[in-house]
Order: structure tokens, then sequence, then C-alpha cells
């Protein structure tokens, strides 16, 4: 059973940097047409796709976030990393992450989500 949890704090002040890791179980994230992928939801709206780090190490990033966003990994610790720079109130948002297995948008497995607040 694959799981994945996030992790990272939950307080960030604006112009700083929020960094967050996806740890996966049950399954490498190394595996043949894993895509993980980070996606948020801010109060009151709907999901946002922030990007995706494929399973042969490639990224691809919402045109919206790109020049903010960085995903990463940690192949031998199965995690998953986001950054997002120069954080605004408006980054304030639930962030998940979740399995999309063939780069489609088909997300088979989610975090439960970790709530991140930009405030000074």
């Amino acid at each position: 059973q694959v799981q994945l949890q996030e992790s990272g704090p939950g307080l960030v002040k604006p112009s700083q940097t929020l960094s967050l890791t996806c740890t996966v179980s049950g399954g490498s994230i190394t595996t043949n047409l894993y895509y993980g992928s980070w996606i948020r939801q801010p109060p009151g709206k709907g999901l946002e796709w922030i990007g995706y780090i494929g399973y042969a190490g490639s990224t691809h990033y919402s045109p919206s976030l790109e020049s903010r966003a960085s995903i990463s990994r940690d192949t031998s610790k199965n995690e998953i990393t986001l950054q997002l720079i120069s954080v605004t109130p408006e980054d304030t948002a639930v962030y998940y992450c979740a399995r999309d297995l063939g780069g489609r948008a088909h997300y088979d497995y989610w975090g439960q989500g970790t709530q991140v607040t930009v405030s000074s």
C-alpha cells in the first residue's frame, strides 16, 4: 500500500521560502511512470496543480508558479521536496503531494495535506 506524508512548517513569513517534504512509503519514486506532484488548495478555492517530478528526474511546473517553484527528490530517502520562494499571503493553502502514474493528472494516492499559512 502506497502512503504519502507531507511535512514542513505550518507558518512562513512573507518573502521567505516555503519548503515541504513528501515522504513516500510502499513504493519507489523511481518506479517507471511515477510522477510525484504537488497540489495546493487555498481557502475557499479549488485545487491548483503546482508541478511534478518524474521517475527519471524531469520536472514540470504550472506556468503561474514556474518562476518561484522548485521540486526535487532524494531517492535514497524516497522523498520529494517542494520549495516556493518569495511567498505572499496568497500562497496560504493546504498543500498536498500525490502520485500520478503516467503523468496525465490521474492521481491515485494522496497525502493527507498540510496547512501552510503565510503571515508575519
